[in-house]
């Protein structure tokens, strides 16, 4: 009796696998690193971190023209062609100022969702982080945790804030003050950067909308006063109160700090 042939699946990829070392199978495996032209990558559609021209920017390029980009960038293949840059800007900045044409990237196949969280993540890394930055790299975190799990029910949009706290390694309640910032308009955002209102003002003063965070400013701008936790807090109750203007406004903010 003639028995029919049979093809016996060993778990292997291919036939020159069965022959490597298991250190050789890993090398194998590990994500490639290719030369991009800069041409071709774009940056990441509404990235909350600022490339800025300082003292850092500086010494990274101090670096590359000495050393080239010791740590290649990340990104994704876009639909229309070419690629989004999902972690390396500032190299890329880097490299287009000192006139270079290409810079090594590894290229993944990310879904929306995955670039954001990794994008938020690999950024998070960086020493000096604005409150701006902060706030909207949170927020855009949470919105892609929320869509990646569907997260309908208040349990899972819960589970969803402590996520990026336990990521952040801060609190859920930091976490959802920081995104406040979000609500504030601007000029008042700019000023939480530039350290002109501390942080705790500034979150009771994103419960103000628009036309009362403007009336503010005028009246900050008046008084030349920056707004104390406890200016801050009675102005918005005033706002949730219905009895929050310019006046009153100016009238807090012209008190004498105890």
């Amino acid at each position: 009796m003639k028995l029919k042939n049979q093809t016996i699946d060993l778990g292997l990829s291919g036939y020159d696998e069965l022959f490597m070392t298991e250190q050789e199978r890993a090398d194998t495996r590990k994500p490639k690193v290719e030369e991009l032209p800069l041409s071709e990558l774009t940056p990441f559609k509404n990235h909350p971190f600022k490339v800025k021209n300082d003292a850092e920017m500086a010494e990274l390029m101090k670096s590359i023209a000495d050393s080239g980009v010791l740590s290649p960038a990340l990104a994704r293949p876009r639909e229309g062609g070419g690629y989004e840059l999902i972690s390396g800007h500032r190299r890329l900045a880097a490299c287009k100022a000192l006139g270079m044409d290409a810079m090594p990237v590894i290229v993944r196949d990310l879904t929306d969702e995955e670039a954001v969280i990794t994008m938020v993540d690999s950024n998070l890394q960086r020493e000096h982080i604005l409150p701006s930055e902060k706030a909207f790299a949170y927020k855009m975190k949470l919105d892609a945790l929320r869509h990646q799990g569907k997260a309908s029910t208040q349990v899972a949009q819960k589970l969803s804030v402590e996520k990026v706290g336990d990521d952040a390694g801060v609190s859920k309640d930091t976490i959802r003050r920081f995104i406040r910032l979000t609500n504030l308009v601007p000029e008042l955002l700019d000023m939480v950067d530039e350290k002109k209102i501390s942080f705790n003002p500034a979150v009771e003063l994103s419960y103000l909308d628009e036309s009362q965070q403007r009336a503010f400013l005028e009246a900050m701008d008046g008084t030349q006063n920056a707004p104390s936790l406890s200016q801050a807090q009675r102005l918005k109750k005033l706002a949730m109160e219905g009895r929050f203007s310019y006046d009153v406004a100016f009238a807090v903010m012209g008190e004498a700090k105890k």
